[in-house]
């Protein structure tokens, strides 16, 4: 398998592309579970001009689905059709507006935005450290940590529609909720404006330093594994309830819960994504049973299944 000429498609179906485009390219590479199927296009843009007009000459009917770093991700194994766009380098990019402001790209790791932040004097986005994401995924889905959530530093985001427009969303139009935003289906976001608040550098470090220890000592970071599986529902930690279901541990084929975190389900080699999407839905119906709570999956599971 070779990507599309640079100039071309190998279908006239699709629009030329600047970028790198690629046919049944593999997705369980990219994603954190190392399982599932491939992308029937992955579309790496080489910039948002690129990203507009492939999105705005592409068939309506084609759908499109944004992928960052493939923290919060199951793969189904029969793969993602369609077309799956990847914000690579050039979307990488941080730049500082004003003294407590940052605008970044859609590609731009957490770590790579609160160290920015630091390095600029700005405090309130170190919380962003702890995210195994990028701007784009965690703008999506509110994501948050350690008591604050996107939504409390976030000014405004830039998205590529799936009509290929551009366009700016301000924090209220994004109708964020605890972990879920009111996005356009098929949007991109290619970038997003935080602002925090003037903070020495020094200190800045030490609580992101504090975050990671803290990450590190509580969770399977070192293991394949997809992050937080479950919301936590209104008054619970879902944790606890897996822990209390007594499914610590649980596994199904070589998807295990894990035993140091209970909301995290771990890869321990060979698992398929339908061994760990399968391993959640007993989880699922264990700890309903249990407890009379219906647990709300916080990984985002797309594709095929097979």
């Amino acid at each position: 398998m070779s990507p599309a000429p640079a100039s071309s498609t190998s279908e006239p179906s699709l629009p030329p592309v600047r970028g790198r485009l690629t046919a049944d390219a593999p997705l369980a590479p990219l994603v954190w579970f190392k399982s599932g199927g491939g992308a029937e296009w992955l579309f790496e843009p080489a910039d948002v001009d690129d990203l507009g007009d492939f999105l705005g000459a592409l068939n309506g009917q084609v759908p499109v689905m944004g992928l960052g770093l493939g923290s919060n991700l199951i793969v189904r194994d029969g793969g993602v059709p369609g077309v799956v766009v990847r914000l690579g380098k050039p979307f990488a990019k941080i730049e500082r507006l004003d003294a407590t402001t940052l605008r970044c790209g859609g590609g731009a790791s957490g770590i790579l935005v609160s160290s920015s932040a630091r390095d600029a004097g700005i405090a309130g986005v170190e919380f962003l450290r702890s995210i195994p994401g990028t701007v784009g995924g965690f703008v999506r889905m509110n994501g948050g940590a350690y008591g604050r959530e996107v939504k409390d530093v976030l000014v405004e985001a830039e998205v590529v529609l799936r009509s290929g427009a551009r366009k700016t969303l301000s924090l209220a139009e994004l109708g964020y909720t605890y972990r879920h935003s009111e996005l356009p289906a098929g949007a991109i976001v290619v970038s997003a404006t935080f602002r925090g608040h003037a903070g020495e550098p020094a200190a800045i470090q030490a609580e992101m330093d504090r975050i990671a220890a803290e990450r590190e000592a509580s969770q399977p970071l070192r293991s394949k594994t997809g992050g937080s599986t479950f919301k936590n529902p209104v008054g619970h930690k879902a944790w606890q309830l897996v822990d209390d279901a007594g499914c610590r541990g649980l596994r199904r084929g070589d998807a295990q819960v894990s035993e140091k975190h209970c909301n995290f389900l771990l890869n321990l080699g060979a698992a398929r994504s339908a061994d760990i999407e399968g391993l959640g839905e007993e989880v699922r119906e264990k700890v309903k049973a249990k407890s009379g709570v219906t647990l709300e999956w916080e990984i985002q599971r797309v594709g095929v299944a097979l």
